[in-house]
This record gives C-alpha cells, sequence and structure tokens, in this order.
C-alpha cells in the first residue's frame, strides 16, 4: 500500500485522537449527565472541526517541507475532501439516531453516554474496515468497480427512500433482541442491566446501544467505499473518516432540534453517493479531479440545506410522532 503514513505521522494521530477522546469523556464526565443545549453543542461541534482543520493544516506543512509542495498540497486537498465526504454522510447516522432516541425514549441525560460509546465503536469499526479495503484494493484493482457500484446503487436505494421514517419495527436485529433477551420495562438510570447470572434483565438503553452499534456498522459499509473514491492511501482515508467521526456527538446535539428543517439534505447526500459511485466508475477512464470531487460535494449539500430552509417540509417528519418503545410488549414485567 502506497501511503505518506509513517510511525511519526501515525504516532501524531494516534496520540491527538487519544487526547481528544479523553478530554472529551473528562468535560463529559465533569458535567454529569444532563441535557445538552444548542449552545453547549454548537462549541463543541465548532471545537471538532478546528481541530480536523488544524491537523489538515499540521499535515499539510508536514508533507509540503518532506516532500515538496505538490505533494503538500495534494495531500491537505484529499484530507478535506474526505472529511467534507464524511462529515455530510454522518448526519444520515444522526437521522437514525434521533429515531432510535425517540422510538425507545432514551432520557436526555443518557444520550450523550451512548453516543459516546457509539463513537468510539465507529472509529475502531471503520479502523477495521480501511484496512481491509486498502489491503484488498492493492491486491485486487477491479474491486474499485464493486466499490462504484456498490455506491451508485446505494445512492439510488437512498434517493427513493428519502423522506421516509426507518422502519424500526421490521428491523431484524431489534426483532431478535427484543424477542430473545429478558428486559426490563422501564430505564434504570445508566445500567445496561440488573441482576447477576441468569437473573440478569437486560435495560431498554442496552437495546439502544446495541442498534447504535448495528447502525455505526452499516453507515461504515457505505461511507468506507465512498473515501476511496478520493484517495486510496490509508492514512488519509482514516484520519479524515476519524474527524469526522469525532464530531458526531456534539453535531446530533445541533441538529437535533432542527433535523425537521433539513427534510431535503438526504436527497442531496443520496445524489453524493451517485457522484462518487460515478467517479469511481470511470476511475481508468478519466480521473476526476479532487478539487472537481470537492466542489460538487459543497454544491450538492449547500443547494440542498438552502431549499429545504425555503421549501418547509407539509407535513412534519414521522420522527416527531415516535411510537411506544418496542421492548414494552416482548419484555416481561419487572420483578
Amino acid at each position: 500500500m502506497d501511503t505518506i503514513g509513517n510511525p511519526l505521522l501515525w504516532g501524531a494521530f494516534a496520540a491527538l485522537v487519544l487526547a481528544a477522546l479523553l478530554a472529551d469523556l473528562r468535560l463529559m464526565r465533569h458535567g454529569g449527565p444532563h441535557k445538552v443545549t444548542f449552545r453547549e453543542a454548537a462549541w463543541w461541534s465548532a471545537g471538532w472541526v478546528a481541530l480536523a482543520l488544524l491537523f489538515n493544516a499540521w499535515l499539510w506543512w508536514w508533507v509540503s517541507r518532506t516532500s515538496g509542495d505538490a505533494l503538500g498540497q495534494q495531500v491537505a486537498l484529499e484530507f478535506l475532501t474526505g472529511y467534507l465526504v464524511e462529515k455530510s454522510l454522518a448526519v444520515d447516522n444522526i437521522f437514525v439516531f434521533l429515531v432510535l432516541f425517540t422510538y425507545f425514549a432514551v432520557p436526555e441525560e443518557q444520550r450523550q453516554r451512548v453516543l459516546v460509546i457509539g463513537v468510539i465503536g465507529a472509529i475502531v469499526l471503520r479502523a477495521i474496515m480501511i484496512f481491509a479495503g486498502a489491503l484488498l484494493l492493492a491486491r485486487f484493482h477491479w474491486i474499485l468497480y464493486v466499490f462504484g457500484a456498490f455506491l451508485l446503487l446505494t445512492g439510488i436505494k437512498m434517493l427513493l427512500a428519502a423522506g421516509q421514517a426507518p422502519d424500526l419495527e421490521r428491523n431484524p436485529v431489534l426483532r431478535w433482541l427484543t424477542g430473545h433477551l429478558p428486559l426490563t420495562r422501564n430505564y434504570r438510570g445508566g445500567a445496561l442491566w440488573v441482576g447477576e447470572g441468569r437473573r440478569r434483565r437486560y435495560t431498554p438503553l442496552f437495546i439502544v446501544i446495541v442498534m447504535v452499534g448495528v447502525t455505526d456498522l452499516i453507515f461504515a459499509v457505505d461511507s468506507i467505499p465512498a473515501i476511496f473514491a478520493i484517495t486510496d492511501d490509508p492514512f488519509i482515508v482514516l484520519t479524515s473518516n476519524v474527524f469526522a467521526v469525532l464530531g458526531l456527538r456534539a453535531m446530533f446535539f445541533l441538529l437535533a432540534g432542527m433535523a425537521d428543517r433539513f427534510h431535503l439534505l438526504p436527497y442531496g447526500l443520496a445524489i453524493v453517493l451517485m457522484l462518487i459511485g460515478v467517479k469511481m466508475l470511470l476511475a481508468d477512464v478519466y480521473k476526476i479531479p479532487v478539487l472537481w470531487s470537492l466542489l460538487a460535494v459543497a454544491v450538492v449539500l449547500a443547494v440542498t440545506v438552502v431549499l429545504s430552509l425555503r421549501r418547509p417540509p407539509k407535513a412534519p417528519p414521522g420522527l416527531q410522532s415516535p411510537p411506544p418503545p418496542p421492548s414494552a410488549p416482548h419484555a416481561p414485567a419487572d420483578p
């Protein structure tokens, strides 16, 4: 695998991510379980974006200094494009998380904990999938076409399903969990289960965390091929992915009260996936410049956001009228 990554770059990246996660966890623990305000979420979101941009600036400086200005500019542009793509696709995660939290009536003070676990799980899953994808691409070039076709079909499917709330009642993972695990009907603070051994009963919070992990896995399958259309360097792929995921928790609380105002954004995300799929399918015919990809993604997202704000939805989205938690009809009564 050709990569700019060396022990120094990997070590600096790992140290920065670890320090950022520890600071995030420490500040969250210091504040205790609480409802995150819009102001707090806005400051955290700005901080995560600033951290990503500072890392990109440092990366550009380092590569330019060691390998020349041309490569430094290329690497910085690939990182920025990958970051924007992954950040925009993360919005789809947030819409699903909103549905999950509403469906299970997750208490406001517990949502931070669920999202932190989700972020850590997403980082681990994406790291594994990125290195596996990079190894496959290095050995089998034709997999690029498989990724491209997959993204094109996924974008078409997303476009056709845009505006429809996920049907959790038919989710096979959720049906299996609620049908096979002994559950409590109510939350028990931050506990994932109560009791010991065979008497253990799982709380709805445990089900939510599992579903968030499943959601992370599903969206990683979509987003990982998308960034390989920008670059096949595993260092740039992983770093841009991780920095996009790090701000997921803050972005959730930032958009939680405004999800219905961006009702056309799923259409834009679908178009982005289709454009990236076409880019991969044309890779050996015509290599579309990274700058064009960056501009296309930015324009599509900007247009859908502006249209969403100018043309409000005619009816409230499904996530504003939540059905009762599914654990209730399946769960035996608490002892």
